[in-house]
């Protein structure tokens, strides 16, 4: 596999569809329905999906693809395989609020080893440039030519004063309880998968996730935070979080940088 290629692709798909995004985004109505499940889709989702699907097949027809919005893709099983949410934080894209991204990962034996994160309403971009290195690159994004970088680098937590991100849409009394049981300098909320940036970033140690995710809302940031030197465990055990799974679904897992104290919760 020619990760070069493969990032240089994820990137300029990743930056087209947000700028599709935004360009719906800035209208003054948009089409919201509900799926199977309820949650809401628009076309915003369904604008992104059809271009990074599209640029993904031509370019790598011989993995397969898995997409959020693509229920025919979820049966797929493969060792290795493409997988996409083209808009993560829909909730957060309808009511305005900016905390949205498009995802693009590659999986390999279980694992999210190359991926793409980009939050167009926050003008931030964060990707692996190599496996085991994530950067963040700086504006204007131009879609053929990438811009200056910086690599990214967790922070060297302190366990007397760590700062936890949590979801803006998602946050329940369970993940209140669970952060408690830490010692905390603050706590931020954010939506999407910007949480597993913070955390590669350096501005949030911890990121524990109570609630029903799947693979594709967590590759991309997976593979991200992993570049920058951090680690994704299931919540129960604090064993590494894998991928490929039966549906695709994800138990609860904690995000976090080397060095947090990790407390395990209730099998």
């Amino acid at each position: 596999m020619d990760d070069e290629r493969m990032m240089a692709l994820f990137r300029r798909l990743a930056l087209e569809a947000g700028a599709r995004i935004m360009e719906i985004y800035g209208t003054r109505d948009f089409d919201v329905r509900a799926k199977s499940d309820r949650s809401p889709v628009t076309e915003a989702d369904e604008a992104a999906d059809a271009l990074i699907s599209a640029g993904l097949r031509a370019a790598f027809p011989e993995l397969a693809l898995v997409t959020e919005e693509q229920a025919e893709s979820h049966g797929r099983r493969a060792t290795r395989f493409l997988i996409v949410d083209p808009l993560d934080g829909t909730k957060e894209f309808i009511r305005r609020r900016g905390d949205f991204t498009v995802n693009i990962a590659y999986v390999e034996d279980g694992a999210p080893v190359l991926g793409v994160v980009h939050a167009p309403a926050r003008g931030r971009l964060f990707y692996t440039a190599a496996r085991g290195r994530s950067v963040e690159e700086a504006g204007p994004f131009d879609p053929r030519h990438p811009g200056t970088t910086r690599p990214i680098r967790v922070a060297e937590p302190d366990n007397d004063a760590l700062i936890v991100v949590a979801s803006k849409s998602h946050r329940d009394k369970a993940t209140d309880e669970y952060i408690a049981r830490y010692r905390t300098a603050g706590t931020t909320a954010a939506g999407s998968s910007l949480k597993f940036c913070l955390v590669a970033t350096g501005e949030a140690d911890l990121y524990p996730r109570l609630g029903r995710t799947m693979e594709w809302d967590t590759a991309a940031g997976h593979a991200v935070l992993e570049g920058a030197g951090g680690k994704v465990v299931r919540f129960d055990d604090l064993r590494p979080l894998r991928y490929g799974k039966p549906g695709y679904e994800n138990p609860f897992f904690i995000a976090h940088a080397p060095g947090v104290r990790l407390k395990a919760g209730p099998r």
